[in-house]
């Protein structure tokens, strides 16, 4: 069983920056195909940006060059840099974790694992 726990998430002035760290436990790390997901209040979950095993990378379009995704094999731990941070960008954050069979990792539903969540809130 994969436990995951998320930090860095605070309250920011547009414009800021904001890394969020999650780390994971009770499993093969290298093995998990990493994401991040937000969601903001009355919205559905939605994709933010995923790293493969062997580092690829892959964002949502809205974070596109704002965001950056990295993975510290040594600390079991995924990272989501986020800079130039905008009022839309307000959600709680979620980690996840894929193992076994490739499945999608654009889609929630090809996660296996979550964390609790990290709000991030921006102020305009």
């Amino acid at each position: 069983q994969v436990q995951l726990v998320e930090s860095g998430g605070d309250l920011v002035q547009a414009g800021r920056s904001l890394r969020l760290s999650c780390a994971a436990s009770g499993g093969t790390f290298s093995k998990y195909i990493m994401g991040w997901f937000r969601q903001a209040p009355g919205k559905e979950r939605e994709f933010v940006a995923y790293i493969m095993w062997g580092g690829d990378t892959s964002y949502a379009d809205s974070v596109k060059g704002r965001f950056t995704i990295s993975r510290e094999y040594a600390k079991n731990t995924v990272y989501l840099q986020m800079n130039s941070l905008k009022p839309e960008d307000t959600a709680v954050y979620y980690c996840a974790a894929q193992g076994g069979s490739y499945r999608p990792p654009r889609l929630s539903r090809s996660y296996d694992y979550w964390g609790q969540g990290t709000q991030v809130t921006v102020s305009s």
